[in-house]
């Protein structure tokens, strides 16, 4: 179930992003959808279930295809994530974009760095 709870999460961060990106608001593009602005709002919270056929219609009112909306590396660059869980999944979903040697670069200057924090911040020391 939280998987779930993530990837709706993640694409209505990413609906946001996007619709915020081409200067409109809610209520601009509830109207251009032809859906209330309140299920807008659910949406991109992540506390409504988007069916298919709503996300179509708002994806045509955003003029966008179903690769866009799901291609979350995008979302790296919002810094407003607060959520651990999804920072974590939109991370995990960039990483599986990429070649294994390179998330195996990755995962090794991660390490590199959580090493270094630890020494600075005495994390794990006793």
């Amino acid at each position: 179930m939280a998987a779930t709870s993530n990837f709706i999460r993640l694409v209505g961060e990413h609906l946001r992003m996007i619709r915020e990106s081409k200067g409109m608001n809610q209520e601009q593009l509830a109207e251009k959808a032809g859906i209330a602005r309140a299920r807008i709002s659910e949406i991109e919270n992540g506390k409504g279930n988007a069916t298919l056929g709503t996300l179509a219609k708002v994806m045509e009112a955003l003029e966008i295809t179903p690769m866009e909306i799901f291609n979350f590396q995008n979302l790296s660059d919002t810094k407003d994530i607060t959520d651990k869980k999804l920072l974590i999944e939109i991370h995990r979903s960039m990483l599986m974009e990429r070649d294994l040697n390179e998330i195996q670069y990755v995962i090794d200057n991660t390490k590199n760095v959580l090493k270094l924090m630890d020494k600075k911040t005495g994390y794990g020391q006793k």
